[in-house]
């Protein structure tokens, strides 16, 4: 039994070496590949340069030069238009989806403190003319004294009352007052 684990164990290895050498190779064999349609793509695209030895010949080579980045940016222009309208159209069709299904994504949403005259800044920016300073608006109501109000203002704070009743001197206010 332990000599036909070992076995087991050893053809796994050796089946994993095999494996990984086979892999290595095809790296080797996709980068080459890579290399080579890389120079294709160069030589297509990329003239070697020719520098001209006169002033009007070096003019003609920017010329050209030039007339070569404006296509590349045109047809760059072109690329990210059709790109944007595609993602339009893509988010259209999302849209159109939850709609027929009938399950609505909620956004996330932020808590903002903020006044009330900020959010009507915020919503009618400068229409926004009137002050939401509720208490500006409240009338000013005086408050009648009922008796026991009256009585207890009188009275005051009852710890003076009984510092002052205490001891001789208070015992003296007391009998002077009565009589």
């Amino acid at each position: 039994m332990a000599k036909r684990n070992r076995a087991i164990t050893a053809r796994r290895q050796h089946l994993k070496s095999v494996m990984l050498q086979i892999a290595a190779t095809e790296l080797e064999k996709e980068e080459s590949r890579r290399e080579t349609e890389k120079q294709n793509y160069l030589s297509e695209h990329c003239p070697p340069l020719h520098v001209p030895g006169s002033m009007s010949e070096v003019q003609e080579l920017c010329k050209q030069l030039h007339a070569k980045i404006d296509a590349a940016e045109e047809e760059k222009y072109d690329m990210e238009i059709r790109v944007q309208k595609s993602s339009k159209e893509l988010e259209d069709m999302n849209q159109k989806l939850f709609d027929l299904r009938g399950k609505f994504k909620r956004p996330p949403l932020r808590r903002v403190r903020m006044s009330a005259d900020a959010m009507l800044k915020a919503l009618l920016g400068s229409k926004h003319k009137v002050c939401m300073d509720l208490r500006a608006n409240l009338k000013q109501v005086k408050k009648e004294d009922t008796e026991k109000e009256r009585d207890l203002r009188d009275v005051g704070d009852w710890r003076k009352n009984i510092e002052e009743k205490s001891g001789m001197e208070g015992r003296k206010k007391m009998f002077e007052s009565e009589s």
